[in-house]
């Protein structure tokens, strides 16, 4: 069939479990509620879920989950989701595609957090943990996720044509210079695991505490400034402090991580990746923040 988008809705997943998978094709199938937008997820039963990517862009993810998910998982503090099948492309569907067990659990909105501070030191130890695990034969760099982990300069092209879209509404001068900031260092450590997609959607709670890290799409091996952005989404003051502290990550790799957080508002800002006004209006709030914590810290060094 050809490589466009099929309509994924419930009826797509049954068929498909239906015909590969015919041990739970008595299950009912149903949409998760914010089901995501790299992939389309749905409820199988009671508790799994079923994962179709949207886009080819994604469908280089399945196999790698599926591969390293049970290898990382005993290896963290959290836990991270499980994969139970591996689903193959047929005449309806064009790519692999994943069934995994159901993670209770509420996405991280910051008013069912009940301390940000202790929430701070949960992530960051998890990250501590991610970030220690053999990197051996990990997946390096590429289009699978981005090039989440490679150098910053994939994206200075866009960054730049943001930042000229913005002319006028924004101080260019400020942010061309945690920009060009984070460009000037490097990772030359040894790589090392990061999750590439550290957003309040990837993170659950229950009891107002995080509970559970999901969705590693993203995820490779490289550096780990790509990890950060959430300094900036949710953390604040006191709690931005803990998380800096207990990350432990030199101020090359938090310079890049503001570059990383930077591009990323910039290119909702300026319209070139498509994004709700709620979250448009965000990254305007991300980009000051930045720029702010960029002169700070400037300043100190």
């Amino acid at each position: 069939m050809a490589d466009d988008t099929p309509d994924i809705d419930k009826a797509l997943v049954a068929g498909l479990i239906a015909r590969q998978f015919p041990q739970w094709s008595d299950l009912p199938v149903r949409p998760v509620a914010n089901g995501g937008w790299d992939n389309r997820t749905f409820h199988l039963g009671e508790r799994m879920v079923v994962r179709l990517p949207s886009a080819a862009g994604y469908a280089e993810q399945v196999e790698k989950e599926q591969h390293w998910l049970p290898i990382l998982a005993p290896q963290l503090p959290l836990p991270i989701p499980q994969p139970l099948a591996m689903g193959k492309p047929d005449e309806t569907y064009p790519w692999r595609w994943s069934v995994y067990a159901w993670r209770d659990g509420e996405t991280a909105l910051k008013e069912r957090i009940a301390g940000l501070n202790d929430f701070a030191v949960s992530l960051a130890s998890f990250l501590n943990a991610l970030q220690a695990v053999d990197a051996t034969g990990g997946p390096t760099p590429g289009s699978h996720n981005f090039y989440r982990g490679g150098s910053l300069r994939v994206y200075d092209a866009q960054t730049r044509e943001a930042l000229r879209a913005l002319a006028g509404r924004i101080d260019r001068a400020a942010a061309e210079s945690v920009w060009d900031v984070a460009l000037s260092t490097e990772w030359t450590k040894p790589p090392v695991w990061f999750h590439g997609d550290i957003a309040y959607g990837n993170l659950l709670v229950e009891d107002g505490r995080l509970s559970a890290v999901i969705d590693f799409g993203t995820s490779g091996i490289g550096d780990p400034a790509c990890d950060l952005a959430i300094t900036w989404h949710l953390f604040d003051g006191k709690s931005r402090e803990t998380f800096r502290a207990a990350r432990g990550l030199d101020a090359g790799t938090w310079a890049r991580g503001r570059g990383w957080t930077l591009w990323k508002a910039l290119i909702v800002a300026a319209g070139i990746a498509g994004a709700a006004p709620r979250d448009v209006e965000q990254s305007w709030r991300i980009i000051g923040e930045v720029i702010a914590d960029h002169q700070q810290w400037a300043a100190k060094t």
